[in-house]
Parts: structure tokens; C-alpha cells; sequence
């Protein structure tokens, strides 16, 4: 390569033809390229050569070899040059040409300009070397906001949310003022670590910081704060953050649907949802806010609503975007159309591992074992990578369907086959497989031999195979342990006094129903959802607040007597008082399965499947009456519980009675 230089220009422009011959060309390749800068500077003030205008057009079109070679030349490279080397240094994802423009930065006394700092630190974030970043943070003597947001952008990218709420800190005590990128850079830290009341506290006086800054009329900053609440299941919070925004955008909508969402609040969602279509008028749901929609729908079984979403996406152009179509699996699959999200799977012109876990997971959920590992299979085949998500959804399949020695073998191929570690989640599958097979003992002797604490999932899993079987001092052992790991989850006293009860053990029952008095809990109430003609419906264990509830109750009634001239013989031994069977048996025609079972057949034509969404573990009662209805009334009906799907057709439950 030369440079050539053309006669001066009459106007302060610059001109350079720069030629390349390649080998494979006799002749060189030549274009010019001008620039207009009146009166070039340097990085140190003193007026600039030439070859920084090249340099900065080489960045400019990615040839960043070639720049750093003129770059060599150059001995005093402006603070623009600077920038495009290491924005250039950024894209091309090259450390060791990062390295070398840092080290000409040092060499040419330009390291303490806060600017070029900032830049650096963000160049070595993008290069997923945060180490790097702090050495240069930690060697600028003059740290503007632009140096410290800079930093905290790179520790909060890496999941060092702790570090930043320390630095920020010390930067409010040294007087340094916050702006509206420090404050969505902390307010993001506090959810990189580990979610707990003590980052949930320090969020709050974030806010409370933030609100007397003035920054709380700020949509993104506000936005931010909105997904914070919504990490912690703080939903009261968020809303009131959202309600309080004076202005709001799509993003602002979808946060607020996303966090009632994955929060386990499906019709606030679609209520919320619904409301932003009629109040916004500017802006339309982008493909964020139907990923969220779709999963309100799931959470639901609201076929009939997911069906109108998958419309809207449909007219929308939104069905190519992958986030996309791989909730529309899961909102089928989930709805109990495994069939329809089978079929939008294989339309997909392109598949990545979210697609393939939405399937497999899908397949799992309504007890398809073998089915969900042999899409597991297709997936390596297809060249796709397999994630801890990828495990869990497929050792959960393995869980519902028995198939202890496939889970296993899979178990054990996480780390030799694929170097993925197992983690908390997937210990708790192991648990869960070999608990419900009776394999109590090697269930426990798998969470004695962990390596890290199990936590609460572990042992749930084992409490929760406990019950199953009957097995009061393995459920003591794993309940002493939740105790001390969640004292506020009420569901793992009831869990505990649900075993005592079954195994008539009446004193230790009400020991356990006087320690959640004690601790102030209370036991989450049955519920469950239907879809009606579009429509939703919510049952609560005796629903007194149902107007149709008189109606319901006779027909409950009616029926329990006609099923037990045909062999309906109430289970009773969960209900945890000492009472008589009679007042056993109504307390049980209560549960709010039944509810809703009994409102889908007032309110469904023949021949209509009936689709109910549970809260809970389906109760042995509720799965025993219901496989009766099914066969006696000729419905289908699908209940999802909080575990799995159940298929009743005929008399037969398509689990095989095994939940």
C-alpha cells in the first residue's frame, strides 16, 4: 500500500488516495476520500497530521489492521482517532488489538482524558473483559459520571450487581451526582445477584433517591424501576410504579404485562394487555409485549384468547420472530393443543434451542416422556446445543412418564457429553424422578451427597415425593430443613400436615396447624381457571362470591350420588381435621376442581371439551370423580395442575394415575 497526495484543494479539505495491490490483481486498486476539518487536534491539543483522518476512514470501514499499522505513524493521534480504534476494537471482537491501542493510549499520555476512559471501559465490557475495565477505572484519577456509568454498564452486564451497589454508594458519599443512566444501571444490579431482601431493600432507596432527584417523571428510568419490583414478585410495587408514570410507552406496557405474567397474575395480564389497546393510540404491542400475552395465555389454558393472539400476531408480521413462535408452542402445548404447537414447531423456517426446549417441555408437561427425549435427540441431530433449561424440561418429562434409567443416563451425560454442571434445578428432577418411583431411599442419598446445599427446591421435591408414598420420617427430615430454609412458605406446613393426616396421626397434625398459627401463615387457597366463550372464569375452594354457586353445589351433589351407585367412593384422608366421613366427603365436593368442573358442564355443548387450570397438586379425590364424569357424562376433559396435564376421556386419565 502508498499514499499518494493530489495538488492542495482551495478550501481547508483533505484528500488521500489510498492504493492497494492484492496478489491477485497486477494492477492496484485506488479511491480517494476526503475529509473537512478546519483545524485538527489532538488527543494533547497540538494540531493533528494527516494520517489521522485515514486512520479514522480505515475504522470507519472496519479495516482495523490496516489502521492500527498507519496508527504506528501517526505520533499524535487525536481523541476522535482514539475513539474509532476502540469502537472498531469493540465490533471486530479482537482483545489483543483492544490491548494495543490501550497500550498506544498509554504510551501517548492520553489515558487520563475521562472520554477516552469511558470508552475503554466500554470496549472491554464488550469484549467480556471486565477485569480489564476495573484496572482502567481504577487507574483514572479524574472520574466523571460518564467513567463511573461506564463501569457500572460493565459489572452489571457481567452479573456483578453487588459490586455496583458498593460502588454507587461510595460514589454518593464523594459527592459525585447521579444521572438517569446511573440510576437504570443500579437499579439493573440489584437483580443480577441473587434476588433477596436485602437487594430488595437497597432497590428501595434507590427509589427513594431517584424520586427526589426528580427523576421519577423519566419513562425509562421508571421502566426500569417497574421490572425491578416485578424480579422480586413485588406486583403491588410495580403497579404503583406504573400507575404513577406520567407518561408511558410500549415498553412501559409490556414490562407492566410481563411482570403480572411471569408472576403467576395471567388475567391481570390480559386485562392489562387490553387496556393498552384501547389507550395507546401511537404505538402498537411490539413482539415483547405477544411474548408476554402468550404466556398470560398459557399460564391460563385460554385457548380461545391465545387463538385470537395468535391472530393478531399473524396480521402483524410478528410470526417470524422466534421469541415469538416458540411461545406460541408453548401457549398450545400448555392449553392442551400439543398437536397445533406440534404444527407451528415444524413451520418454522429457522429453530433455535428456545424452540426446541418449548417443544420438549410441551411434551413433558403432558406426560410424553419418551416423545420429549426423542425431540431431545432430533435437537443434537439438528446441530443445536442443549442449555440447563433444556435439561430441566426433559428430565421433568422423564419425571411424569417413570422412566427413571433414561433421566439417569441423561443426568449423568449433562457434564461428560455436553459440559453443562448440574445445577440446583436439575437436582431437584433427579429427586422428584426417583421419588415418584418409590426410590425414596437413593432420592435421599442423591441430596446427602450433593455437593452444594440442595435449598429449598431439593427438598420440596422430596417432601413433595413424601406424600406420595406415605413416608412420615423422610417427611420430617426434608420438612425440618424447609423450615429453616423458607419459615414463610405456608405450602410446606400443609405439605407436612396433609402426611400426618393420611397417616391418621391427628396430635402431630394439629402441632403443625398451631406452628403456622404461630408464624402468622395461612394455606394458599384452591383455585382453578376455565375459558368459556372467551371468557374467563375463576373458582375458589367453596366460592361463596360465584352467583351460580347454588346451582353448581346441587349439581355437585347429584352427581357424587350418581357416581357412587356406580363405584365413586370419596377419598377423604386429605382433609386435615378428625371429622366424621359425612362432613369429610362435603368438605372435599367443595374443592375447586369440582367447581369448575361442574360450571363447564352447565356451560359447554356437547361434545365440547372442558378446560380447567389448577393451582395445586390435582387431589386424589378430584382425579378419581373426575375420571368418573368423563366416563358417565361422555366428556373430555383436560385439568392442568400445578405439575402436569391431565387428559380424561372415557374413564381413563391419560397421567395412568401416575402424579
Amino acid at each position: 500500500m502508498f499514499l499518494s497526495h493530489p495538488p492542495q484543494a482551495t478550501q481547508p479539505t483533505h484528500y488521500y488516495t489510498v492504493n492497494f495491490s492484492p496478489r491477485s490483481s497486477p494492477r492496484p486498486h485506488s479511491y480517494s476520500i476526503a475529509f473537512y476539518n478546519p483545524s485538527p487536534t489532538s488527543a494533547t491539543g497540538a494540531k493533528t497530521s494527516n494520517n489521522n483522518h485515514l486512520i479514522q476512514s480505515l475504522c470507519k470501514e472496519g479495516n482495523l489492521k490496516q489502521a492500527l499499522r498507519v496508527l504506528s505513524q501517526e505520533p499524535s493521534p487525536s481523541q476522535q482517532t482514539y475513539e474509532l480504534l476502540i469502537l472498531c476494537c469493540g465490533r471486530r471482537s479482537s482483545l489483543s488489538d483492544a490491548l494495543r491501542v490501550h497500550r498506544h493510549i498509554l504510551d501517548n499520555g492520553s489515558d487520563q482524558d475521562p472520554f477516552l476512559a469511558t470508552k475503554l471501559i466500554g470496549m472491554y465490557s464488550d469484549l467480556g473483559s471486565v477485569d480489564y475495565a476495573r484496572t482502567v477505572f481504577d487507574k483514572t484519577r479524574k472520574r466523571t459520571i460518564y467513567v463511573w456509568n461506564a463501569l457500572f454498564r460493565a459489572l452489571t452486564l457481567a452479573g456483578h450487581g453487588d459490586e455496583v451497589l458498593g460502588l454507587y454508594w461510595k460514589m454518593s458519599r464523594i459527592g459525585v451526582e447521579s444521572d438517569r443512566f446511573t440510576y437504570t444501571y443500579v437499579l439493573k444490579a440489584c437483580v443480577t445477584s441473587e434476588c433477596t431482601g436485602e437487594h430488595l431493600a437497597k432497590g428501595k432507596e434507590i427509589h427513594a433517591h431517584l424520586t427526589r432527584r426528580g427523576y421519577d417523571s423519566h419513562v425509562y428510568i421508571m421502566t426500569t424501576l417497574l421490572d425491578m419490583y416485578a424480579r422480586f414478585g413485588c406486583v403491588d410495587y410495580a403497579r404503583n410504579v406504573f400507575d404513577g408514570m406520567p407518561v408511558r410507552n410500549v415498553v412501559s406496557w409490556s414490562a407492566m404485562i410481563a411482570c403480572y405474567a411471569k408472576n403467576g397474575k395471567g388475567f391481570e395480564a390480559l386485562r392489562t394487555f387490553g387496556e393498552m389497546m384501547t389507550e395507546t393510540k401511537d404505538s402498537s404491542p411490539n413482539s415483547v409485549t405477544m411474548v408476554s400475552v402468550l404466556q398470560a395465555c398459557a399460564s391460563l389454558a385460554a385457548l380461545e384468547q391465545g387463538r385470537l393472539i395468535h391472530g393478531y400476531i399473524l396480521r402483524r408480521g410478528l410470526d417470524s420472530i422466534l421469541p415469538v413462535t416458540s411461545a406460541l408452542v408453548t401457549m398450545y402445548g400448555r392449553c392442551g393443543r400439543l398437536e397445533v404447537g406440534q404444527r407451528v414447531f415444524d413451520r418454522m423456517r429457522e429453530r433455535d434451542v428456545v424452540s426446541w426446549n418449548s417443544l420438549i417441555s410441551s411434551y413433558g408437561v403432558h406426560g410424553y416422556g419418551r416423545k420429549a427425549i426423542q425431540i431431545f435427540e432430533e435437537m443434537l441431530a439438528n446441530g443445536a446445543s442443549p442449555t440447563p433449561v433444556t435439561f430441566v424440561s426433559v428430565l421433568g418429562a422423564c419425571s411424569h412418564e417413570g422412566l427413571v434409567e433414561e433421566g439417569k443416563r441423561l443426568f449423568e451425560s449433562m457434564w461428560r457429553d455436553h459440559g453443562i454442571k448440574p445445577q440446583v434445578e436439575h437436582y431437584a428432577c433427579m429427586v422428584d424422578l426417583l421419588g415418584r418411583a418409590n426410590k425414596l431411599e437413593e432420592a435421599a442419598k442423591m441430596v446427602q451427597e450433593m455437593r452444594s446445599e440442595p435449598g429449598p427446591k431439593v427438598w420440596g421435591s422430596l417432601l413433595g415425593s413424601c406424600r406420595i408414598h406415605g413416608n412420615v420420617e423422610l417427611a420430617e427430615r426434608a420438612s425440618r430443613r424447609l423450615f429453616a430454609l423458607e419459615p414463610k412458605n405456608a405450602g410446606n406446613y400443609v405439605l407436612l400436615a396433609d402426611i400426618y393426616a393420611e397417616a391418621q396421626m391427628w396430635d402431630k397434625v394439629k402441632k403443625v396447624k398451631k406452628l403456622l398459627e404461630y408464624r402468622g401463615l395461612q394455606k394458599l387457597p384452591g383455585r382453578c381457571w376455565m375459558e368459556v366463550r372467551r371468557r374467563m372464569y375463576s373458582f375458589v375452594s367453596v366460592d361463596e362470591f360465584n352467583p351460580l354457586m347454588e346451582q353448581i353445589h346441587a349439581l355437585l351433589v347429584k352427581l357424587a350420588e350418581e357416581m357412587k351407585e356406580k363405584g365413586y367412593v370419596p377419598q377423604t384422608k386429605g382433609v386435615l381435621y378428625d371429622l366424621e366421613t359425612e362432613e369429610k366427603e362435603r368438605i372435599v365436593l367443595g374443592h375447586s376442581e369440582k367447581l369448575a368442573l361442574a360450571f363447564g358442564l352447565i356451560n359447554t355443548a356437547k361434545g365440547e371439551p372442558i378446560r380447567i387450570t389448577k393451582n395445586l397438586r390435582l387431589c386424589e379425590d378430584c382425579h378419581l370423580f373426575t375420571k368418573f364424569i368423563s366416563k358417565f357424562m361422555d366428556k373430555e376433559i383436560l385439568v392442568r395442575d400445578v405439575n402436569r396435564f391431565h387428559r380424561f376421556k372415557n374413564g381413563v386419565c391419560s397421567c395412568g394415575d401416575y402424579w
